[in-house]
């Protein structure tokens, strides 16, 4: 049975999970690269201006100190997300799936009513996703992706067997774009479309309704 699992933010449709385990790429192999992702490179210099612009966001934040403690694990959360990415692409590629400015802006207005205007959406995203402000349309867009994939698979997000339709499409899309990962971050898991060993503290194995607390 294939394990679920669903990002909380306020909006979230439902990340899910599907696959294998890749063994990661040396360094070597890839020098300078946090990981490479269908022969395209995700530079560590990338990965480390993604965890800047979080770390700038959190000490510029009223719980400076708690948002960092809690996030010990930002540089794998951020090579996660980025690697997840290029995955939902793929799988939103394969299905003929495509996404507009303005269905994402339609998210945002959406995510912010539920979370008290914009500054709410800012602060709920950064606490609870080690999301900075500019980087709050590119996990927006992943969501919209989603539903639409499931649309397009004719998958229910709130039924197993619809998780499971969508976790099939995405470690279908992680396989074909042979993930590899610099070992300093771990491995990429096909089934699970995650870092091996790593459960973003946000992640829920049981997937939730849109707008239910973690």
């Amino acid at each position: 049975m294939h394990r679920r699992r669903r990002t909380a933010l306020t909006v979230s449709a439902a990340l899910l999970v599907g696959a294998p385990l890749l063994t990661a790429c040396g360094s070597e192999a890839h020098p300078g690269a946090a990981a490479v992702v269908g022969g395209d490179r995700i530079e560590v210099s990338t990965l480390q201006s993604q965890v800047a612009s979080v770390r700038e966001a959190q000490r510029d934040s009223r719980d400076a100190s708690q948002l960092i403690d809690k996030s010990g694990q930002l540089s794998r959360a951020k090579l996660h997300s980025m690697i997840f990415d290029r995955v939902v692409d793929r799988a939103a590629q394969d299905a003929g799936v495509s996404v507009s400015r303005n269905e994402i802006q339609q998210m945002r207005k959406a995510a912010a009513a539920q979370t008290g205007g914009e500054a709410g959406l800012r602060t709920a995203m950064l606490q609870q996703s080690w999301v900075a402000p500019d980087q709050i349309d590119s996990v927006l867009r992943e969501q919209v992706q989603l539903t639409k994939l499931a649309q397009a698979l004719g998958a229910d997000l709130q039924q197993p067997a619809g998780q499971q339709a969508v976790g099939e499409a995405l470690s279908k899309a992680s396989k074909a774009l042979r993930v590899d990962v610099n070992p300093r971050y771990g491995a990429w898991d096909d089934k699970q479309t995650q870092l091996a060993d790593y459960k973003a503290p946000w992640i829920n194995r049981v997937t939730k309704p849109a707008g239910a607390n973690a």
